[in-house]
């Protein structure tokens, strides 16, 4: 079974909606959505009221206009795929995977078979329930075109205690990244509010009325008209990393989204998971894994010129 996820147009043109908090009227209108999903999607974003974002308690008026973006399709039947994953490490509880370049962390809008979802299903005897049918063991994740390393979660008390730790910023996750221009300074903290666009839904953008990112950044080589560095999280925004770049002046090279007009090359943005750290749910063991970045960007920067 495949549904596609889409776009939803609502309006309100019945009374008894009138006056209520728009959070109750979306229970009632999105059937068989939950109300944690609504506020999650309120939250993200993802549902604009007459063009707007909007707070859950904002009451309905009569004509308001609601659109709902990538509303989630109704459960999708999951196919566990053999695609070679390369497991990191494995034990009961938890698993750490190295995504490759192209693979989208699980289903979505266009997306439906090739997932990393579906890889884990074949690989993994066990996966968290708590994400959902569509989100099986998955804790966090990065874009399509990033590659690198991701904690998997089997079991609930494992997602339960991983999720605590990315929300308590106690998880270690560095990446590499190679972007435009030479950086002056050797290390740096970017720290500019992140919201969706204004402009353009489907991107982020730095906001003041966004929520709080924190990047910081270290400079491991220079080259001529590009700068190979090393970026820590100590917030986890959608495309924060691309976003803080682009802000600073300097984007990740090959990003299509927020990089420079030309692209170079055809592998997506130079940006890689490369080393995360982690309390293991369990026994309470600090685990830390490190990853060798993608050949095409050892290919790309053995071209450049060293300063």
């Amino acid at each position: 079974m495949k549904e596609e996820w889409e776009n939803m147009d609502l309006k309100i043109e019945e009374s008894k909606y009138v006056g209520l908090r728009l959070d109750k009227v979306l229970a009632e209108l999105l059937e068989g959505k939950t109300r944690t999903y609504i506020l999650k999607m309120i939250e993200e974003e993802k549902i604009l009221v007459n063009g707007k974002p909007f707070k859950p308690s904002q009451k309905a008026s009569m004509g308001d206009e609601i659109t709902v973006l990538d509303i989630e399709p109704k459960p999708l039947e999951l196919k566990a795929m053999d695609l070679n994953l390369d497991i990191v490490y494995e034990d009961s509880d938890v698993a750490v995977v190295n995504k490759p370049k192209g693979m989208v962390v699980h289903p979505g809008a266009g997306n439906f078979e090739g997932t990393l979802v579906s890889g884990l299903l074949y690989e993994l005897d066990d996966l968290s329930e708590i994400g959902g049918v569509i989100r099986p063991g998955i804790v966090h994740r990065i874009d399509k075109d990033t590659t690198g390393l991701l904690m998997i979660a089997k079991n609930d008390m494992a997602c339960l205690s991983l999720q605590e730790q990315l929300k308590n910023h106690s998880c270690k996750r560095k990446y590499h990244a190679l972007v435009y221009g030479e950086i002056e300074e050797n290390r740096g903290k970017i720290t500019a509010p992140i919201a969706r666009s204004k402009e353009d839904r489907k991107k982020m953008a730095v906001d003041k009325d966004g929520k709080n990112a924190v990047t910081h950044f270290t400079v491991l080589k220079r080259f001529k008209g590009f700068t190979y560095i090393e970026c820590e999280l100590e917030t986890g925004r959608t495309h924060q990393i691309r976003v803080h770049l682009d802000y600073i002046g300097h984007p990740l090279v090959g990003d299509k989204v927020y990089g420079r007009r030309k692209v170079i090359g055809d592998c997506g943005q130079f940006l890689h998971a490369k080393t995360i750290g982690f309390v293991h749910p369990r026994t309470k063991e600090w685990m830390e894994f490190d990853s060798e970045i993608p050949q095409y960007m050892k290919d790309f920067m053995s071209t450049l010129e060293e300063k």
